[in-house]
């Protein structure tokens, strides 16, 4: 079983970062370099008991994963749990600290077991735990500059 754990420091509340993080439209849009979309379950803000089918590209392949919210303490924690797709297991917890000064600490707890038994364990260690721990920065990114965004609308992305 591989595992890894992300944190990034988010301007907003906890309430308005848990919300974000819950949204399937924001999702669709943090995750555009997979062209992932969401294909059948919930749409809005999910929550507790909710699934979702996604479908998105990774390494040139078509992937569909349903996902399920299967913890859910507005607004300081969420698990969603992979209930069909690729993976032997996927389960990914997203907490959320407030900080001083509006600023939220998100924190991501992933574990998973890739497929194809003793070879997936191989190409995990070779790429897919690097691909995974990008993923999900790249979504933070998404979500850290949204949120920030919405803070000061007049602001413009980094270099």
């Amino acid at each position: 079983m591989a595992r890894f754990r992300v944190e990034t420091e988010l301007l907003g509340s906890a309430d308005a970062c848990f919300e974000l993080s819950l949204s399937v439209d924001a999702h669709t849009a943090s995750m555009k370099g997979s062209s992932e979309r969401a294909v059948a379950g919930a749409s809005g803000t999910m929550a507790l008991g909710d699934t979702v089918t996604w479908q998105a590209r990774h390494f040139g392949v078509r992937f569909r994963m349903t996902s399920a919210i299967t913890a859910y303490e507005h607004p300081s924690r969420f698990v969603d749990e992979q209930v069909h797709g690729p993976f032997h297991r996927w389960w990914h917890e997203h907490t959320f600290i407030p900080q001083e000064r509006e600023r939220t600490l998100m924190i991501d707890s992933v574990e998973y077991e890739p497929p194809l038994g003793p070879v997936g364990a191989i190409v995990d260690r070779a790429f897919l735990g690097r691909y995974m721990r990008h993923l999900i920065g790249s979504r933070n990114s998404w979500l850290k500059y949204t949120l920030e965004a919405a803070e000061d609308p007049g602001r413009t992305p980094e270099a």
